[in-house]
């Protein structure tokens, strides 16, 4: 049976991947024992996570649950109340998007580890200041923390706090709308986690950079990073992170739509024309088909024997399939042509029909609605 400190370890090494769902177990069954056996410092260290995992997942009513059991621990026994204590106190004020109250707690973890001379945890209460500042919209005060933090910074080695103090510091910069500086910061960030195991915060770091890129204007660099964080996390264990990249993914799809023809959502199976707007394919699943090959091949001409062959799935019989063919391209025609009489989309060659290739095609990706 493994002890608490092993199960710690191993839901650590699952919340740094970003598997909550195999972090908890082992992090609750951590903090179980280290509270049996009184080791209050490895039960905060696996309370912290469990904290972060739960806001990750905005499951909000968690970690009131997580910050009144911690309440009820301190009266119970009369355990001393550590920097660490205080910390995580903050953290769950924070987290319930309560930077006021979470400052108090903060403040009390950073004055009992300057008593300690306890470095480690004066950098995380700092840092924790620093978050709340910036959530305050305390800038000065927010930048003057994370100048604090640098210089403990410089004696410390801890790759994953260096990396939390330059994206917090980036972030404010990017309130402040220094773009540029925001993104070198970033990138520092992003260096700093390249040899770790934090996947999670580097995915979320280089989501940062996508947005960052967003507002710099440069929307194609933009997408790019912002679907590779996207991709690279899980709906149900990263619901807040999901919900802010989102955002930004859902501007970008609409700027595009706005400048293609057709916007075709595969997995929704629906069809945008910018003159005639949402189409609607429901029960016509030929015409839906017959439109897919085309989008899928533009311009390619495909023959009246193909078209049989892989939309109606039958062998071709021309004095079954011809008048078929002509009055499905007909009815296809009608559906997406903003001026059926002068169709500009499907084509009529020779041997066969086509999707002319100066038509503007967008695929989207189904992404769920979100705010930050």
């Amino acid at each position: 049976m493994m002890n608490a400190e092993q199960l710690f370890e191993i839901g650590k090494l699952y919340c740094d991947r970003g598997d909550y769902a195999l972090a908890l177990p082992s992090l609750k069954q951590s903090a179980e024992l280290a509270l049996q056996e009184k080791n209050h410092d490895l039960y905060l260290k696996a309370i912290q996570n469990i904290l972060r995992v739960h806001a990750e997942r905005e499951e909000f009513e968690e970690i009131s649950k997580t910050k009144e059991a911690l309440h009820d621990l301190v009266i119970r026994e009369g355990s001393e109340l550590t920097s660490k204590t205080y910390y995580v106190l903050g953290l769950c004020s924070s987290y319930k998007g309560q930077p006021e109250n979470a400052v108090e707690y903060l403040k009390k973890a950073l004055s009992l580890a300057l008593e300690k001379d306890n470095k480690e945890d004066m950098c995380y209460a700092i840092l924790g200041l620093a978050i709340c500042f910036k959530q305050l919209k305390k800038y000065d005060e927010a930048l003057k923390e994370i100048y604090n933090l640098n210089i403990f910074l410089q004696i410390l080695n801890i790759p994953e706090l260096k990396a939390s103090a330059a994206t917090t510091n980036a972030l404010i910069l990017f309130d402040l709308k220094k773009y540029d500086q925001a993104l070198d910061i970033l990138w520092i960030a992003y260096e700093e986690l390249k040899n770790t195991k934090q996947l999670t915060q580097a995915t979320s770091i280089l989501g940062n950079i996508g947005i960052v890129l967003f507002e710099m204007g440069q929307k194609d660099a933009a997408k790019i990073y912002l679907n590779l964080a996207y991709k690279t996390m899980d709906p149900t264990n990263n619901k807040h992170a999901i919900n802010k990249l989102s955002k930004y993914l859902i501007q970008l799809d609409n700027d595009s739509r706005g400048a293609a023809d057709l916007v075709f959502d595969f997995e929704n199976h629906t069809v945008v024309e910018k003159n005639v707007g949402k189409i609607d394919f429901k029960n016509q699943f030929i015409l839906l088909d017959l439109l897919k090959l085309f989008i899928s091949n533009q311009g390619h001409i495909f023959s009246k024997e193909y078209l049989v062959e892989h939309v109606w799935k039958q062998d071709y019989d021309p004095e079954v399939h011809d008048n078929k063919i002509y009055v499905t391209i007909k009815r296809l025609r009608k559906l997406i042509e903003p001026d059926y009489d002068k169709p500009k989309y499907v084509f009529r060659a020779k041997n066969g029909y086509y999707l002319n290739k100066s038509t503007k095609i967008q695929m989207i990706e189904n992404r769920a609605e979100g705010a930050l």
